[in-house]
């Protein structure tokens, strides 16, 4: 019997949930629901100093905004917890003390001093950073004189310096490394007590049963040390898996933290008004290919698809671009209340909109919105869309300008201030009566009657239907609009 497939994200509480981050999980989500498997959320909060005081709550509400649920957790503990790394010492010290007795792992004393006097040594020698192996074979007396100056030890990993470790990985095919080439003997317990990075991971893997690791390329160096852990206690090591790196399309430069030209975190793109299921659906496609041409799916599709081996060995390109096309055919698609939902608030931030909005606010917000509906790439940019509504005069580019400075425009635009003054209802339909009216006065038609009016009341060449925007504008705005450009012609 095939044993199930089970696999993790293990988020570090230091920070929101980054873009990469994001991806691990989601590859993680995708294909365990493509197999029926499990998806298993462990926090590794064992770095206590850099620990955020809501760091994991803020990465769990980020995942299941994207639209991810998970089968275990620190919020749905089960069969393998806890699942907080801090909360598994009860864990590791068994483990650890079984390699001291094993001789697998020793209790190392040198300071941070020493061990960079050590580093700028091999340094100067030409040789890579390493640990010499200082403390490897101290004797009980030298343990117990180290003991009495208060020193509290860490404990390093004996690595098997001799060994080789091949791994199949899902993405990059076979991977060999020289055990040699791990930097010596690596600490396993730091003098906190808590686990390392290398050592919990390789244990909590395999107590909880996970199957496949599947994590992005910068731990392939890792793989290594966790492989040494698994062999010392003669465990199977789980399938693994590297993704490749998130590059900026736009540099070709690795997606880092510090690149200001790329929001780095969902919630980022969260609190602009993007919506959950494009972002969903862009992540997935950063790094990992469908068969044809389509490039929008729906979750259940997704999941329905997935297929490792179609994750791409090359870099993958975050285009900020193809994420605003994408998000925007998901804005087009949702009902004109979702996108209120979206759009209202960043109004309100703005100072458009009351906070407490009457019906008449909330009925005239819904009509503003929904002209730019199927125009806006995230619901942030309803502000500078919708400029024009907010404004008591409207400034001209050269290009609006040259439309004004036609000889027909002062006649259009008299005969439709005219008009302006008498349309009863003010809406859509008798509105654009009243441009036809106009149209019949001046005997002024196509472009020099309607790209007059468009200009001379919403100060642009481009926008929303004509009737729809002056029927939103309001007559009184219309017409301060219409008078500004008026009196500078």
């Amino acid at each position: 019997m095939t044993k199930k497939i089970r696999v993790r994200y293990a988020p570090s509480p230091t920070g929101n949930l980054h873009i990469g981050n994001a991806r691990t999980a989601l590859f993680n989500y995708l294909f365990a629901r493509h197999n029926d498997g499990e998806f298993i959320i462990r926090t590794e909060d064992t770095d206590q100093k850099r620990n955020l005081e809501h760091g994991e709550e803020s990465q769990l509400q980020n995942l299941a905004w994207l639209g991810m649920d998970w089968d275990e957790g620190p919020d749905k503990p089960g069969k393998f917890g806890p699942y907080r790394q801090s909360e598994r010492q009860h864990i590791y010290d068994p483990l650890v003390d079984q390699l001291l007795l094993s001789n697998r792992a020793y209790k190392c004393y040198c300071t941070e001093e020493e061990l960079e006097t050590e580093r700028e040594q091999q340094r100067a020698r030409g040789e890579m950073p390493h640990y010499g192996g200082k403390c490897a074979n101290m004797t009980p007396s030298q343990q117990a004189e180290k003991e009495a100056q208060g020193i509290t030890p860490v404990i390093r990993f004996r690595v098997p310096i001799e060994n080789t470790y091949t791994f199949d990985d899902i993405v990059k095919g076979p991977i060999t490394f020289e055990a040699s080439s791990v930097g010596g003997d690596y600490i396993i317990r730091k003098r906190d007590g808590f686990p390392t990075y290398n050592f919990a991971v390789a244990v909590d893997d395999h107590m909880m049963g996970i199957t496949h690791v599947l994590r992005g390329d910068d731990h392939i160096a890792n793989t290594p040390k966790q492989m040494m852990i698994y062999e010392a206690f003669e465990w199977k090591e789980p399938v693994f898996g590297h993704m490749t790196l998130i590059i900026n399309s736009e540099t070709g430069k690795k997606l880092s933290k510090r690149d200001e030209t790329i929001l780095q975190f969902i919630e980022q793109y969260k609190d602009l008004g993007y919506l959950p299921e494009a972002m969903f659906n862009f992540i997935t496609l950063l790094g990992w290919s469908p068969v044809g041409e389509d490039e929008i799916f729906s979750k259940e599709d997704l999941i329905k698809m997935f297929d490792p081996e179609r994750l791409s060995k090359s870099p993958a390109a975050f285009d900020q671009k193809k994420l605003e096309w994408i998000n925007n055919q998901y804005m087009k698609s949702a009902d004109l209340d979702t996108i209120v939902t979206l759009a209202a608030p960043h109004l309100v931030a703005a100072g458009k909109l009351p906070e407490n909005p009457s019906e008449a606010d909330s009925e005239y917000a819904k009509k503003l919105i929904g002209l730019y509906h199927e125009q806006m790439s995230y619901a942030a940019e309803i502000v500078a869309l919708s400029e024009m509504f907010f404004a008591d005069e409207i400034n001209l580019d050269a290009e609006a300008q040259e439309i004004m400075a036609a000889e027909t425009a002062p006649t259009v635009l008299a005969a439709f201030k005219e008009q302006l003054l008498a349309i009863e209802p003010f809406e859509e339909a008798e509105i654009l009566g009243a441009i036809k009216a106009v149209q019949k006065e001046t005997k002024i038609k196509g472009k020099n009657l309607y790209m007059a009016i468009r200009v001379a009341v919403s100060g642009q060449m481009h926008g929303p239907e004509i009737g729809k925007t002056i029927e939103v504008l309001g007559r009184e705005k219309s017409l301060a609009h219409l008078n500004s450009v008026l009196e500078k012609m």
